[in-house]
Parts: structure tokens; sequence; C-alpha cells
């Protein structure tokens, strides 16, 4: 098999685990679940990574394909504000400010073939092939080039399992976890022959199960823990899979071309933190509704809200309709709201790790339409920036068992990696193999 032509011939190979933490995968890869990653680790090196902030699919794998931080590509979460308003908007792959890998890769003459990439819906035109991931709402403005899509309807492909279906149906969610895996599989095998430079392919199930069963992954003694551990295995056969093909076709060299990462790691919950509602406990914010539905109710005289999942925003004259803080205080009232986070507790535990300021994470030209302020919780402390009615408490806990982690991602790779390794440092990496220049 030889690439597309123009990239010296130094193809290079990608396969993305959605949320599997470095812990995780050294266990399961020590103990016997993944042998195709016991594999790899004895080939290459396992690095704990750490992600963006915040630490959410949506950030992260934007920041590994761009190989950019938030404040350059612009993507900071899965909600974003219409400008000068209150309104909520949910960004999508169009409103990313800097260029992938593959359209670097298109633009020197070469070819990729990017499979279930999040947050790349709509899709955008590219040399090769592009399936979009979560969260494409629809498989023909998931695709590209266009003729590929009866092939992918003829052959069942699925995007994504039916999360709301899933939750509520243990079942359902080990059924559709198979089955979705199963049609990325078959997506490999559509598309693994055509001349290309770049393949990507991203499993999004791992992060569902985290996200619905991890309690039943991280107990031997769970109900479940047999149906979890095997769904690992299966994972891990399509990452070998993948990576006895690259091996068989590129030869001696071909770990160091192969990488294998995931884009935050996880962690079990405790308890879930609302932070409007602590905001509205100190005073900082109200709404003109007991059970508000929406930002845009927000009451007047409040300075300061969230959006998920830590993400806090000063309610200043300057960017907000209803503001009420004058610029120059803007920097006061973040320190002291970040003062008071770092004393929150439940039952004497700190809750809140680090507060960062917009400084601290981003930089770029895209860095002052963040939030002024993300806060990272400890472990187990999930922070969210629901609303709820002035009756609920600040914690709570939902029917989500996993929470995602900052820094437990991993990279497995024979390239020589730097560290403390950043997600958005591998795309600098990789390119460097293709024969790329920045």
């Amino acid at each position: 098999m030889s690439p597309s032509g123009n990239l010296k011939g130094r193809r290079v190979c990608v396969v993305g685990l959605d949320g599997v933490p470095h812990s995780l995968l050294s266990d399961f890869a020590a103990g016997g679940i993944m042998p195709a990653v016991a594999e790899l680790l004895e080939l290459g090196e396992l690095h704990r990574m750490r992600v963006s902030i915040p630490e959410i699919s949506a950030v992260s794998w934007t920041s590994f394909a761009t190989g950019a931080n938030p404040g350059i590509h612009g993507i900071f979460g899965f909600v974003d504000l219409k400008p000068g308003s209150y309104e909520v908007r949910y960004p999508s792959f169009a409103d990313c400010r800097a260029r992938t890998i593959w359209e670097r890769v298109g633009s020197a003459g070469g070819s990729s073939v990017v499979i279930n990439q999040p947050f790349t819906y709509p899709v955008r035109p590219m040399s090769g092939s592009l399936i979009a991931g979560f969260v494409a709402l629809d498989l023909e403005r998931a695709t590209h080039p266009p003729e590929l899509l009866p092939k992918l309807r003829e052959a069942g492909y699925r995007i994504d399992i039916d999360s709301p279906a899933c939750r509520a149906d243990r079942e359902r969610l080990w059924r559709e976890l198979d089955e979705t895996l199963e049609s990325r599989r078959r997506a490999v095998e559509m598309l693994w022959g055509g001349g290309w430079d770049y393949f990507e392919a991203v499993v999004t199930g791992t992060d569902r199960l985290h996200h619905f069963a991890w309690d039943q992954l991280t107990d031997p003694g769970a109900e479940d823990f047999g149906q979890a551990t095997a769904y690992y295995s299966n994972v891990d056969r399509f990452v070998g899979e993948i990576w006895r093909r690259f091996r068989k076709e590129e030869g001696e060299g071909a770990i160091e071309r192969f990488l294998l990462l995931s884009d935050h790691g996880f962690c079990g919950i405790e308890q879930e933190v609302y932070l409007n509602r602590w905001l509205q406990e100190e005073g900082y914010l109200d709404f003109d509704s007991p059970e508000p539905e929406s930002l845009e109710e927000i009451a007047e005289g409040s300075r300061a809200f969230c959006l998920d999942p830590g993400r806090i925003f000063i309610n200043s004259k300057a960017r907000f309709p209803g503001g009420t803080v004058d610029e120059k205080d803007v920097p006061s009232l973040a320190a002291e709201i970040n003062d008071k986070l770092s004393q929150l507790r439940r039952e004497g535990r700190e809750v809140v790790r680090k507060v960062f300021t917009r400084d601290e994470v981003y930089a770029g030209p895209q860095a002052a339409r963040s939030a002024d302020l993300v806060a990272l919780g400890h472990r187990g402390f999930d922070l969210k920036g629901r609303l709820l009615p002035r009756s609920a408490g600040v914690f709570g806990r939902s029917g989500l068992t996993g929470m995602h982690t900052w820094d437990d991602a991993f990279a497995l790779s024979g390239a020589e990696l730097d560290e403390p390794l950043m997600i958005w440092d591998l795309a600098g990496k990789l390119e460097a193999i293709l024969g790329l220049e920045r």
C-alpha cells in the first residue's frame, strides 16, 4: 500500500479512545484485558498527559486536531454564549478558527481518513474522507465526500449510541456499545485501502461506558463487571486490528508513526457541584424566576454566572446587556470568587482543586471570548453549570457515575514526546513525521 504520494511516504496512524485514563489503560494492559495494548506498551512508551481546560471532548479533541490552545481555535465548550447576550448557543466545527492536521495534509497535496473525530460536525471539505463524530446530528452532514454516504448507510454505520435510552437501560447500553464499535470497524475496513497519508479512528463508546457505568467497570465484584471489561476487550481488538494492518504495511519503524491517545481521563463521581447555585448562595447571582430555565432570566444586579462545566463569567457592563460590573472591577471580583471557591468544602474535603484565570489557560485572538475563570474540581467533585431552583442545594447526584479528569489522559507512541505533555503538543509531532511545516 502506498500513500497518496506527496508527503515523503511517511504515513501516520492514530487511534483515539475517548475518556480513557492512563491509570485504567495501564491496569487493563497488565491484567490481560487489553493484550494488544500490552503489546504496544512493549514497543512504545506510555505518557501521562494533561488536556484542555475545561477537560471536555469538544475542547480537547479540537486542541489535538489543530495543535492549538482554545485561545487560538476558539472552542471553549459544548455550549457558548451569543456575543453580547445571555443566550446559549451550540458551537460547531464551523466555529473552529484553526486548521486541523488533515487540512494541512491536504494543503501539502496529501490525503487523510478521519473516522469519528468528535466535534467535526458539520464536516468541512477536505482531501480524503471524514466521518464526523459526537455531536453529529445527521449522517449526511457528517460525511465527506458525499458519495461515501450511501456506503455508510448500507453498512449500518452508527454515529453514537442512543445515550438517553442507554442511560436508563443497562442491557441496551452493552448492546449499542458493541453495535457502534462494530460499525466503526466496518468503516475502517471500508476506508483503509485507499491512498492516504494520515489515518485516524476514534472510539467514543469508552466515554459513554464511563459516564453510565464507571462503578461497574472499576469494581470486580459489581454485577456487570464482566460486561464492562468485555467491551474493553472488544476495544482492544479494534486497536490491535488497526495496529497490525499498519505494521504489516509500514514495517520497521511503524510504532514511531502510530499514536494511541485519549482526550481526558476519568474517575468516579462522589458529588455533582452546581456552581450557579453556589453563586446564588454567595450573593453573586440571582434570577427573575425561582425556577430559571435560561440564563436570559438573570436578575438585575447579578455579578457572575456559570456555563458548563465550570466556566465562570463576570457580568461586566462592557460584555453583557445587563452587566453590572465596571471593567476596572472585573479582576478584583474574579479574585474574590476564586478565593471563596478555594474555601468550598464538602464534609471537610476541598471541592475545587484550582481556579484558572483566562490568562493562565488561553492565549490567542479568541481568548477574549472565553470565561473569566475556569474551575477544576478535585477528583470526585463534578462541577456543573446547570440551572436549578432556589430550593436546590449546591451538591447533588444524577444518574451519572463517572466524571472527566484533566491530568490523567494518556498518549502511547514510539516517537519521542516531551514532558510534561499537553494534548496540543501532539499535532506538531505528527506533522513533523509527515514532513509538514507549521
